[in-house]
């Protein structure tokens, strides 16, 4: 085993392993859903938690409060057929969907980052390149993610509720993805000093 491959165990073999087994489930849910009724691959949720508008739980008490607490509850809108519409099927799915390309992707590009360096080396360009890509997959895909996700389910509850603050509901659903977003910038950090390191020890050998 070379040098490479031993830096890069036991990561590589749980990517790979990983990134087939996700695979393999959304291929086998797939193809289940077009032959078992009931099944419903791909469809997302078409409830809302519109958790910003939880208020005092004074008709609202699954448990006994003692002196000098409260109880807050968090509504959720769902349309009455357990389905929904067309629409908001399609407006349900887009609050999942990305998220699971975003996964897919980036464990594609990690298990492809992670094969070819063990093949090729470490401190290589090619594979501060594959980590820049990687970085910037995480950082803007995860804000473009999260937006999507937000914007949907704005959407779908504007088809279950009506008010003033309806249109501006995708702003309350929006969070910062911190982690994806500091993993990134980390990831293109690390791309740099690879790339700086594979420039040294190409200068390193052509003095030797």
């Amino acid at each position: 085993m070379s040098e490479g491959r031993k830096l890069l165990q036991p990561l590589t073999g749980v990517v790979s392993v990983v990134l087939r087994v996700l695979l393999g489930t959304l291929v086998v849910g797939f193809v289940l859903s077009l032959f078992v009724d009931g099944m419903h691959w791909g469809r997302g949720d078409v409830c809302v938690t519109a958790d910003w508008t939880g208020t005092s739980g004074s008709d609202f008490r699954p448990y006994e409060t003692l002196p000098g607490a409260g109880v807050n509850y968090t509504p959720t809108f769902c349309p009455l057929e357990p389905t929904g519409t067309g629409w908001q099927q399609f407006l349900g799915a887009m609050r999942t969907a990305p998220v699971t390309v975003l996964l897919i992707g980036g464990l594609f590009l990690l298990d492809r980052l992670l094969r070819l360096a063990a093949r090729d080396g470490v401190h290589t360009p090619e594979t501060a390149t594959r980590l820049r890509v990687l970085g910037w997959w995480l950082l803007l895909g995860s804000l473009v993610v999260e937006t999507v996700r937000a914007v949907a389910g704005g959407a779908l509850l504007a088809t279950l509720t009506e008010g003033d603050l309806v249109s501006l509901a995708w702003t309350q659903l929006w969070s910062a993805p911190y982690l994806a977003v500091l993993t990134g910038l980390g990831l293109l950090t690390f791309a740099r000093i690879v790339g700086a390191s594979a420039l040294l020890r190409d200068e390193l050998d052509a003095v030797v």
